[in-house]
């Protein structure tokens, strides 16, 4: 069984990522919270093992965009860890 991450900081992350999908995207809260809620990104954030909450909101939401991009979210620099020269 996975250990979940607290509903709490779920919310909150919700919200923040949300918003930026919102806008980014010119659509409505909840169509975005819809497109969040149904990703991959969003599970690996419920994944409390993964820790993903130790990153913004922002850099959330930039996996969620390498998601819709790529189709994996373990293409954002945040993940892969790759230096920037």
């Amino acid at each position: 069984m996975t250990d979940r991450t607290r509903p709490s900081i779920m919310q909150a992350y919700d919200t923040e990522v949300t918003s930026l999908i919102a806008r980014s995207r010119n659509i409505g809260d909840m169509d975005a919270l819809r497109l969040f809620l149904g990703s991959e990104t969003r599970a690996m954030l419920a994944d409390n093992n993964l820790r993903l909450w130790h990153f913004s909101p922002l850099a959330v939401f930039d996996m969620w965009e390498n998601e819709i991009a790529t189709g994996d979210p373990r293409n954002s620099l945040y993940l892969r860890g790759d230096e920037l020269e």
